[in-house]
């Protein structure tokens, strides 16, 4: 995931991984204390692709997170038979959390976005121990809405 100026209010530039979630668990297997994972769940945020502020509606904005979170879906570039997402948010946590979901979901077909299981997910990571309540309900309508757009 870079951070570029590529996007634009038509078509932001979606979530697009370069790693796989194998590799994301054993990048957080790499850190010995929670802290140093925080800071490298906020820096997998900083490498998100910027996301256009004209996005930034009450349209686009996720319901039930504490913090304030958009989201739009799509496509990666060239692959209308695959399901991405462009997110952002305005608490550097709530980014690296975007950007966890951005492994597990963007790229996938709608059919496999439907099997992931993202509470198992955030367990091999974790994240589930490690999460307040609202962050996690917040994942929970994150998750909602990236499922339910896969779908339609």
């Amino acid at each position: 995931m870079t951070q570029t100026a590529t996007s634009s209010p038509e078509n932001p530039e979606m979530i697009a991984p370069e790693i796989t979630f194998a590799e994301l668990v054993e990048n957080f297997a790499l850190f010995d204390d929670w802290e140093d994972r925080y800071r490298y769940l906020i820096d997998l945020g900083r490498k998100l692709p910027l996301f256009p502020d004209s996005l930034k509606t009450e349209l686009n904005k996720v319901r039930g997170c504490m913090s304030q979170v958009w989201l739009v879906t799509g496509h990666p570039p060239g692959d209308p038979s695959k399901f991405a997402f462009a997110a952002d948010s305005d608490a550097h946590i709530v980014k690296g959390l975007i950007a966890v979901l951005g492994v597990l979901f963007s790229g996938q077909t709608p059919a496999a976005v439907a099997s992931i299981d993202p509470e198992a997910a955030f367990a091999k990571l974790g994240l589930d121990q490690h999460l307040s309540p609202t962050r996690r309900n917040g994942v929970v309508a994150m998750v909602a809405r990236i499922k339910a757009a896969a779908a339609a």
